[in-house]
Order: C-alpha cells, then structure tokens, then sequence
C-alpha cells in the first residue's frame, strides 16, 4: 500500500511504500477516521484519512458505505469532475472503508510530533507538490 500524506500548513505531500503488515492497521477504518501513525516511525504524529484508491483507479467515496464497489449516481466529486449544472453521471467508486484491495491511501496530518515529516522521510518530496487549500 503507498501512503499519500499532505501537511496542509506548509502544502507538502510525502509518499511512503508501506508492507501488508503495516497496512493492517488502516483495515477497518473509514474515511475520516484519525489513526496515530506512531507504529509506522512516525512518532508523535497523527493523520486523518481523507480517501484513496484501489489497485484498479476507482475512488474512496466518503458517503457510500462499505468496503466493495458500487456504481452510484453522481452530481460532484470525488469520482466526477467537469459536469454541467444538474447533470449527473453514473460512475463506479469504492466504499469509505480501507480493505485490502486499497492501493493508495491518502492522509492528512492533524498532529504533528517533535521530529519535522521531512527529516523521517528522508526529504523526499511528491513530485508536482501538492498545494494546501
């Protein structure tokens, strides 16, 4: 599983590769949920969960239930983008809870710990950084 995690004050993204041990603690959770991060080397710091996709592209939606996919009627994102007024779409996405078939989960840190993100990660940057907002 890759990690996707933002640090909305400085507008940084960092991805970390995670085993399948690791990912067990996300197993369950949902979107929203806050996990302490503190099992992964990250001590002191904590993230909450804001969505992800699985191994085959299609987006975590925070109001479908479950950890399967469903094809559900859209009218805004996540899951569609670029639609008219009024006009809605049928689209494939997947439930908001973390399962398995989860390739990349996306975080957001709300508690930073006394080591700076960069220092843990080795400095190493998302490419196209992601802007806070």
């Amino acid at each position: 599983m890759k990690l996707v995690i933002s640090i909305p004050k400085t507008g940084r993204a960092f991805q970390k590769e995670i085993g399948d041990d690791e990912a067990r603690m996300f197993y369950g959770l949902r979107i929203g949920d806050v996990v302490d991060l503190s099992p992964l080397g990250f001590k002191g710091y904590k993230a909450k969960i804001t969505g992800g996709t699985d191994r085959d592209g299609f987006p975590m939606r925070p109001d479908v239930h479950g950890t399967g996919r469903k094809r559900v009627l859209l009218s805004k994102p996540p899951g569609v983008r670029g639609l008219k007024k009024g006009q809605r779409v049928r689209k494939t996405v997947r439930g908001n809870v973390v399962a398995e078939d989860i390739e990349q989960l996306n975080l957001v840190i709300v508690e930073e710990g006394e080591v700076p993100i960069e220092e843990i990660l080795g400095g190493k940057a998302e490419e196209g950084e992601a802007q806070a907002g």
